[in-house]
């Protein structure tokens, strides 16, 4: 396989581009090597500028749960098209996205749509201060949740995989009232109230971690974390840009049958297309303008090329069998590979919902960043650029969930496993 086109177009961008990317992961600091640039996609396929075909296990981060180019969602959009991309004002499409969100989610009485998850996540805790009239908030280790000044502490996604845990430039005083817990710890969060009884007016979290690896929650933390709330009178917010309709239709939420006060969703609304939303209770979302005084707003906000689209991958959504067949296919994948590591004596643990997934070189289960920190990145790296050689693209970095999509075949799995299990053995 040769990406002497990827070489070359990385080469270039970095003269223009800090970095060579416009978004820090993409750069492959992590793994190491030059990043690819890619020119299409089609399914569960993406073709490179040097036309290398790859199955896919990143799905645009997420929002490609139908996978690239699905017939119908581009019809969808064309038809958006052709009346227009953006008028900065009503239109009837954004009632009925909202209304098909609420399908999936009855917990978000009213919704606002947004662009962006950063964006939905920065403006459902200025909410939340608002209804609270209180100023701190709760995040923990490891969960991303945007790049706001106020969120920019010890975070997932691309800011652990940089190594940069806290970003220059933001001012200290961006994030003095930002409180941090350590992932299912249920004594420390107990500790986190007790030493700022009713003083936070919001727990944000990744209900299923994706952004520091796939780390799921355990009962107890979440029982307690509900409990604390609810005694201290502080909003639960899920954010589930990224376990949105990815592990399970309606959400961690419906999986682990919770109520959160107010919920964060990503791109994956609009099948792909830049948008975000947030939304929740009907009392405390009263507090956004124009109906309260909290302000926020946004020219692209609920535009109808992305709602389109997003109106079209929802209702696909919907349709019978489609997802339970995607969590089998995600079941068979990660099950797979734990069977194939094991017979190697490879030290390897895995877990999946839905169709989100994660694995991590380890012979001990990761709960927390600190156990994702443990792991052997090293191999990890090794993994990532064996079976790129092969044709198979995971996310270039050892702490970040994969995804599988509704257009993955079983050959699909197959063969990624076939691949997995070669490079296995050769390392005996």
């Amino acid at each position: 396989m040769t990406i002497s086109g990827s070489i070359k177009a990385a080469k270039e961008a970095l003269e223009v581009i800090p970095g060579g990317v416009n978004s820090p992961v993409r750069a492959f600091r992590s793994v190491g090597g030059d990043p690819i640039f890619f020119d299409r996609g089609k399914g569960s396929r993406l073709w490179d500028i040097d036309g290398n075909e790859y199955v896919d296990y990143v799905g645009s981060w997420g929002p490609a749960i139908l996978g690239h180019a699905h017939p119908e969602v581009v019809d969808a959009v064309k038809k958006a098209l052709d009346k227009g991309f953006s008028f900065g004002a009503p239109t009837v499409g954004e009632t009925t996205l909202v209304r098909k969100v609420q399908e999936f989610f009855p917990s978000m009485e009213k919704i606002r749509l947004v662009s962006s998850g950063t964006e939905a996540c920065m403006s459902v805790l200025r909410v939340a201060r608002a209804f609270t009239k209180r100023d701190k908030i709760l995040k923990f280790t490891g969960c991303y949740h945007g790049h706001a000044d106020m969120l920019l502490v010890k975070a997932g996604s691309g800011a652990l995989t940089l190594g940069l845990p806290d970003s220059p430039g933001v001012p200290a005083d961006a994030t003095k009232h930002t409180l941090l817990g350590q992932y299912n710890d249920v004594e420390g969060l107990k500790t986190v109230f007790s030493e700022h009884p009713d003083q936070i007016a919001a727990i944000i979290l990744e209900p299923i971690v994706g952004n520091a690896g796939f780390i799921r929650p355990s009962k107890d933390f979440l029982k307690a974390m509900e409990t604390l709330c609810k005694k201290h009178g502080t909003l639960l917010v899920f954010d589930e840009v990224m376990t949105g309709f990815r592990v399970a239709t309606g959400g961690a939420q419906q999986l682990f049958g919770m109520k959160p006060d107010l919920t964060t969703l990503g791109k994956v609304i609009g099948g792909g297309m830049p948008i975000g939303a947030y939304g929740g209770r009907r009392d405390v979302m009263a507090m956004v303008a124009p109906e309260g005084p909290v302000y926020q707003a946004g020219t692209l906000s609920g535009n109808p090329v992305a709602v389109a689209c997003g109106l079209k991958t929802l209702e696909i959504l919907q349709r019978k069998g489609v997802f339970g067949a995607l969590t089998e296919k995600t079941k068979m994948l990660m099950d797979g590979l734990v069977k194939i590591a094991k017979a190697a004596n490879i030290p390897l643990v895995a877990d999946c919902e839905g169709g989100m997934f994660g694995f991590f070189f380890s012979d001990t289960p990761v709960t927390c960043l600190e156990d994702a920190k443990k792991t052997d990145v090293t191999r990890f790296n090794k993994f990532f650029h064996e079976m790129l050689n092969k044709g198979f693209y995971l996310a270039p970095s050892a702490y970040e969930a994969g995804f599988v999509s509704t257009e993955h075949t079983a050959d699909d799995i197959k063969n990624t496993l076939a691949a997995a299990e070669k490079i296995f053995l050769s390392w005996k």
